[in-house]
């Protein structure tokens, strides 16, 4: 019997800010292909790097496992891994010699190898699985054992005479139920219980139902899965949640779709399988503000247990969405969050600064929307050239040598926007802070219109006031010596 090592390549002590917030999810990508190798009669093992203090920790594995394949397969369903973070490309880089060192077929399957294949080929990877690789992964190794050739696989890339050759492009996976439910035993699900339980007081764990997008906003890219969307049916996703929640005591999950609930009458369908099935728990989701306002869909996500729902707002500005291909409205933004909150659900904002042509008024539309607003929480980075993106088309010959962030928390604009790289880290912190000012006010003015609202973070909202209003001037002030430097 065959031996693969899985492992992949995100490492959240790499990444200062994610190791901080303290929110891991296992590699959900990485133990679905587990779960189908195994399947096909092989031994499958994992490293799994996300809580490991380094690279080399693989090494002990290597050395004494004996494996005929090493399997570098990163979670394409982590939004992180889509980011092509430069401190995990060579902790990639790194685990692939290692494997060819220890007499292993290397084999990597990433956003960034897809986008850089040539790169980690001559790093010392033996195949890279360019898109959607699960079967890809699977004809490719059962070719190899059977001593045929490769080159009729579909979706890989691999050295020929010194040169990067690609194989057709491989379909992707119509009917998700073909695929049977990830490794989850391959798990040491402790470690991560304890980070959250710690710094939050509860447990998450994280489900995918669906795969691909097909919406095309110019900025966004889909390496893996594509523009394509496919969903899994309402009745497995739930059997896997129940596995979970018995096995795992866990009752809090992050839907890590790109969007939730697309296909038509699939939300209705989970909500009413969900009340047969008599479960309970809370989960959060990504959205689309105009997909959330089509049928009752809100309504069934409040009844089936929806805590929030991370929107793609962007920009409060419409001539940067519609510069963004966004197929959105500003106004949609403001009915689907009234309606969202009018469910007791909550709403986070994820936005974006640095678009091209955005000057200091869209700044302001944005700004002045989060304060009418008030979402519950924001996430705020500026804009980021990936390859196979019409927006990295029209940036490239602005790149220099840095062409990818080193983490999470890099936000460099590696073209020429309105303004510097400097003001655009300013007005991250300075968005920040009006923001909690704003939401410091309004607690205030909660807790003193209502006593039922007291609570000690309500207080410790209100408590960081001193803290934001001079800062938050501080910063503006800073923002306009950038400006006009």
């Amino acid at each position: 019997m065959k031996r693969i090592l899985f492992t992949h390549s995100y490492f959240y002590r790499f990444d200062s800010k994610q190791w901080k917030t303290a929110e891991p999810y296992p590699p959900y990508g990485t133990i679905y292909a587990a779960a189908l190798m195994r399947e096909k009669g092989y031994e499958v093992d994992l490293f799994d790097s996300n809580l490991a203090e380094s690279p080399e920790e693989i090494l002990s594995k290597l050395t004494t496992g004996q494996y005929d394949y090493l399997c570098i397969y990163d979670d394409g369903f982590n939004y992180l891994t889509k980011m092509c973070l430069t401190k995990m490309r060579q902790a990639a880089f790194d685990m692939a010699s290692w494997g060819k060192e220890n007499n292993c077929t290397v084999i990597v399957s990433s956003s960034d190898s897809s986008d850089h294949y040539a790169d980690y080929l001559n790093a010392g990877a033996d195949f890279v699985l360019i898109g959607e690789a699960e079967y890809s992964l699977m004809e490719l190794c059962e070719t190899l054992d059977g001593e045929m050739s490769y080159k009729t696989v579909k979706g890989i890339s691999y050295l020929e005479g010194g040169e990067a050759v690609c194989s057709p492009k491989r379909p992707v996976i119509r009917n998700l139920d073909d695929l049977p439910d990830p490794a989850w035993d391959l798990i040491d699900i402790e470690p991560y219980r304890d980070i959250w339980m710690n710094s939050h007081g509860y447990f998450s764990i994280n489900m995918a139902t669906t795969r691909g997008c097909p919406f095309k906003c110019n900025w966004c890219a889909k390496p893996i899965y594509g523009n394509r969307y496919n969903s899994r049916s309402p009745e497995r996703v739930l059997n896997e949640m129940a596995m979970l929640q018995e096995n795992f005591d866990v009752h809090h999950f992050w839907m890590c779709d790109d969007i939730f609930g697309l296909k038509p009458g699939w939300v209705k369908e989970f909500n009413q399988i969900i009340k047969e099935k008599g479960l309970k728990f809370k989960y959060k989701i990504q959205s689309r503000v105009d997909l959330l306002l089509k049928e009752d869909t809100i309504t069934e996500l409040a009844e089936s247990g929806l805590e929030i729902v991370w929107l793609g707002a962007e920009s409060g500005s419409q001539k940067i969405l519609d510069a963004m291909d966004k197929g959105t409205q500003v106004e949609h933004i403001f009915e689907a969050t009234r309606k969202i909150k009018a469910q007791n659900i909550k709403v986070a904002f994820f936005l974006q600064f640095g678009y091209l042509g955005e000057e200091k008024e869209d700044i302001d539309k944005t700004i002045e929307m989060v304060q009418e607003l008030l979402p519950d929480d924001i996430g705020i980075s500026v804009s980021y050239p990936l390859p196979g993106t019409v927006f990295y088309e029209r940036v490239k010959s602005q790149l220099g040598e840095k062409k990818n962030w080193s983490d999470s928390d890099d936000l460099d604009l590696m073209y020429r926007g309105t303004f510097s790289p400097q003001y655009y880290r300013r007005l991250h912190r300075y968005v920040h802070k009006v923001y909690r000012r704003q939401q410091a006010w309004q607690t205030l003015k909660n807790v003193v219109g209502d006593t039922r609202v007291n609570s000690t973070s309500n207080w410790r909202s209100v408590m960081l006031l001193p803290y934001y209003l001079p800062g938050a001037s501080w910063d503006k002030f800073q923002l306009q010596r950038l400006e006009n430097a």
